[in-house]
């Protein structure tokens, strides 16, 4: 499994294999285990202990407590990284764009019908690929001007779903 982890202007990629642990690239002696009835890990890395506390704080959000010191990481998945990339989730408001399948899949849920007024952020379209629930949303606020899916219907990559157009002056 890969993740992409950040911490204040400084990023890593870490992948967990079989065969061990790499951080960017390098391979790395690592060991962690839990402490008996507490939050706090025992950590080996590179041969040098450390004891640490982390704790989740939100959705990819994490506090660690290490050496007296809190740091904050955010750490995202490969496979969500690569679906925000694919969908330019998290890019800002650039105004209506369509909304297409990032891969193929199965329409699990439509959310909006046609003139519907969507805001920047909100859920079109549930997409299951890879055994997983995709959630696709708007980029921008708009307007949903026509629905070309419905559910339980198989769509492929790049596939229109959605189209949105600017909202009307008011």
């Amino acid at each position: 499994m890969i993740y992409h982890v950040t911490s204040g202007e400084r990023s890593w990629v870490v992948e967990l294999g079989p065969d061990g642990v790499l951080v960017d690239g390098r391979a790395v002696d690592i060991d962690i285990g839990q402490v008996h009835g507490s939050p706090v890990r025992s950590l080996v890395l590179d041969g040098t202990s450390h004891r640490l506390a982390a704790r989740r704080t939100g959705p990819e959000q994490w506090a660690i407590h290490v050496r007296g010191r809190r740091v904050e990481a955010r750490v995202v998945d490969e496979r969500t990284r690569a679906i925000r990339e694919m969908t330019a989730a998290g890019t800002g408001p650039m105004g209506p764009s369509p909304v297409v399948a990032p891969m193929p899949g199965l329409v699990v849920r439509v959310e909006v019908e046609e003139r519907d007024v969507v805001r920047a952020g909100q859920g079109v379209v549930i997409v299951e690929a890879m055994k997983m629930e995709n959630e696709l949303v708007a980029g921008a606020d708009g307007v949903v001007t026509r629905v070309h899916v419905a559910s339980g219907e198989a769509v492929e990559k790049d596939q229109l779903l959605v189209e949105l157009g600017e909202l009307p002056d008011e």
